[in-house]
């Protein structure tokens, strides 16, 4: 037994003598450090760098990192894979993360019909009658919820040194234009600070400072990651080289040869500062463009090269496999797990009450913690409000995760415009150009009021002005008193031939009382009372002027749930009105009218079909030419001039193919195009009676279109009966 005992002892003691040697060994081994410079999608070769550091077993006990190097080193750090990372950037979509556009299913239809009718992607604030602007093309709401979504494990993590590897961001400061070092708080908005590209990304304020990209300051921040205490530095530099004198051709060639230039010279003293046992990795990417993100994966090799080549210098620093297992699994951390959110809170810093945001919100205190469920929620939130930013956050509160919406009014509101421009020719002398702007007033009030005014000038002007007052705080019903003043064109016909056309103005007071559904539209009641008139402009002149009266009660059904307004690949959109003319109410005549539209679209790779039905009728013949429903023009019996036909019935069914025949560059200006067809049946009738196929007529047409940032482009040729033909060109806005 005693032998027995001794033998165990013994055991012991080597076992503890292996224990404290290893520990020892450790305690002697320098403390590494790396910096990963900024440089775009250049910056990717720094994970064919973490990959092959990985491969000689070299650790990493510290990291800092600038722009793009901010996302990879902060990634990193937060215990993500070199593997993990390579997938995360090939497989991103950065033309969309470049977005603010939330899926357009995540906006309310207020926010769709804005995008619909005004959808010119610039907007302007107007304050104290000044006229401002954002800070930046793109707010980075998609970018923000990408980086929470990668960062979600460590979100409860507020100091950096207590990631799995110690951390810092760096950003500049462009109040004092010197490097500001981030090693604690949000770690996600500290990555989106510190690549915040001047005029391309806004700016991002963090703990009072307004912060934009790193690059300016400090590209390759070694002196930063020095004050890390570390002992050897590696260095990787993916900065943009200078242009020779023969590529300076250019006025945009010298203004980013000036901008490289200023950065450069601070990345040239950074380096001067490396010791002899310091390493400088340099990868071989030439003139690789730093916004290429299109082809970002050419890059990851060549920063496995440049490591690869480095090896002779890492390898006094390269562990053993078991000792470097042993860095891997100390550099773990407790991560957040799946528990159940125990709270649900959004701040907001204007005056809509954030209880009626969080009623918007489809997360609820008991559901577990989900980053696709959260993401989904702030783009809800993001999309039913005229906000600049929605973004999330868990917190832990005595030994509870929840989660906290933080919601940003527009810097450049509360009075926000939108425009529109759209320009209609139909090679036969007929045409019409107008340039229309929205102005909405936001945040009136606690329970979310909104006063929307749309002017257009040109061959249709209108002015038309509505105030949204919601009835509560999380009341889907609303108020809505309106305005509206319009002229436009009325052409009589005889035959083919063009006999007059009387210029139609307009003028209507309304009241509605209305209720949202859900996002997808909105049911109206209400009712109106106008005056107006019909003067003939071109034709004979014994042709009789107009005047008329209105006034009523309207019932109006809206339902839309397209994926895109213009070229949309799924979904639907669906509107029902019924108008009752009452000479009580103001009007000339009496008479009740119903108006029916609804379209379905489907999909399959890049093909995608579109069933149209249209339907009008009326209870009792109207007299005035301003009450009849009109047929002819592109996709309403293309063959047809605009207006061609009209009368008190209408029934139009329309099939629509099209495919989309350009490839996505994943470009900030990519333009996609399609060439389509259409086959459409319909006519206009005097009684009802009378409506039938046999006196329906079919038309058709081709096209092509073309999905703008001033909204679509199409030129179509359109085909009727007997042989005519009509020759299309428009683009910006549909007419509304």
């Amino acid at each position: 037994m005693s032998t027995q005992c001794n033998q165990c002892n013994i055991r012991r003691i080597l076992t503890l003598s292996l224990i404290l040697i290893t520990l020892a060994a450790h305690a002697d081994r320098p403390r590494v450090g790396l910096v990963l410079g900024g440089g775009g999608a250049r910056g990717a070769a720094h994970i064919g760098v973490l990959k092959e550091l990985e491969r000689q077993h070299i650790p990493v006990d510290a990291i800092a990192g600038t722009s793009m190097g901010a996302i990879v080193g902060g990634l990193y750090a937060s215990g993500v894979t070199p593997d993990e990372l390579e997938e995360i950037v090939t497989s991103l979509n950065w033309a969309a993360a470049m977005s603010d556009s939330p899926p357009r299913s995540n906006l309310s239809y207020r926010r769709k019909q804005d995008h619909a009718y005004y959808p010119i992607g610039l907007e302007v604030g107007i304050r104290d009658s000044e006229l401002l602007l954002p800070m930046g093309l793109v707010e980075g709401q998609k970018l923000d919820l990408i980086l929470r979504e990668l960062t979600t494990k460590v979100a409860n993590i507020d100091d950096f040194d207590a990631l799995p590897i110690p951390f810092r961001a760096v950003a500049t400061d462009i109040v004092t234009g010197e490097a500001y070092v981030m090693g604690q708080g949000d770690l996600a908005r500290s990555i989106r600070a510190s690549m915040s590209v001047p005029a391309i990304l806004a700016p991002v304020l963090v703990d009072g400072h307004l912060l934009v990209d790193g690059g300016i300051a400090a590209n390759l921040p070694i002196d930063v990651l020095r004050s890390m205490d570390v002992d050897i530095i590696i260095a990787v530099d993916v900065e943009f080289p200078l242009y020779t004198a023969d590529e300076l051709d250019s006025g945009l060639a010298i203004s980013e040869q000036m901008l490289t230039a200023l950065m450069h010279r601070e990345t040239v003293r950074q380096i001067e500062t490396l010791s002899d046992n310091d390493v400088l990795i340099q990868p071989k990417l030439g003139t690789f463009n730093s916004s290429d993100f299109a082809n970002i994966a050419e890059t990851i090799e060549p920063g496995a090269v440049a490591a690869r080549e480095a090896v002779a210098r890492l390898s006094s620093i390269a562990l053993d496999e078991s000792q470097f297992a042993e860095h891997v699994a100390q550099r773990s951390r407790p991560r957040l797990d799946n528990s159940r959110l125990a709270f649900v809170r959004v701040i907001h810093d204007g005056s809509t009450s954030p209880g009626r945001m969080k009623s918007i919100l489809d997360v609820h205190a008991g559901d577990f913690v989900d980053t696709q469920q959260l993401e989904s929620a702030a783009e809800k939130l993001f999309g039913h409000y005229q906000l600049e930013q929605v973004s999330y956050k868990l917190v832990d509160e005595s030994g509870a995760t929840g989660v906290e919406f933080q919601a940003r009014s527009k810097s450049w509101g509360p009075n926000i415009l939108k425009f529109a421009v759209s320009l209609e020719n139909d090679f036969e002398g007929s045409s019409a150009f107008n340039v229309g702007t929205r102005l909405t007033k936001v945040d009136i009030n606690t329970t979310g009021a909104e006063w929307q005014t749309d002017l257009r000038i040109g061959t249709d002007p209108r002015l038309r002005s509505e105030f949204y007052q919601p009835l509560g705080t999380s009341s889907r019903f609303f108020l809505a008193p309106r305005v509206d003043l319009q002229q436009s064109n009325l052409y009589a016909f005889a035959g083919d031939d063009k006999t007059a056309r009387y210029r139609l103005s307009e003028s209507e007071l309304g009241f509605d009382i209305g209720a949202r559904i859900g996002l997808v539209g909105e049911f109206r009641l209400g009712s109106y009372l106008g005056t107006g008139g019909a003067r003939v402009k071109v034709g004979d002149p014994a042709l009789p002027n107009l005047t008329f009266d209105t006034g009523g009660l309207l019932a109006q059904f809206r339902f839309d749930t397209l994926d895109d307004a213009q070229f949309p690949r799924q979904g639907m959109r669906a509107n029902l009105t019924w108008n009752q003319s009452s000479p009580s109410l103001g009007a000339d005549e009496r008479f009740a009218s119903v108006e029916v539209g609804f379209e379905k679209t489907w999909s399959r790779g890049k093909n995608s079909w579109q069933l149209g039905v249209e339907y009008a009728t009326t209870n009792d013949t109207p007299n005035g030419i301003q009450d009849l429903f009109q047929m002819g023009g592109f996709l309403r019996l293309s063959g047809l001039e605009r207006g061609e036909v009209s009368g008190p019935h209408a029934a139009l069914a329309r099939l629509m193919y099209y495919r989309r025949i350009s490839e996505s560059t994943g470009g900030l200006l990519d333009v996609p195009m399609y060439v389509g067809m259409s086959a459409e049946m319909g006519n206009v009738w005097q009684t009802r009676s009378d409506m039938s196929f046999d006196t329906a007529m079919v038309n058709g047409s081709i096209y092509a279109g073309f999905d703008t940032i001033i909204g679509p482009v199409y030129f179509a040729v359109g085909f009727g009966e007997g042989g005519s033909t009509n020759y299309y060109m428009f683009f910006g806005a549909p007419p509304r």
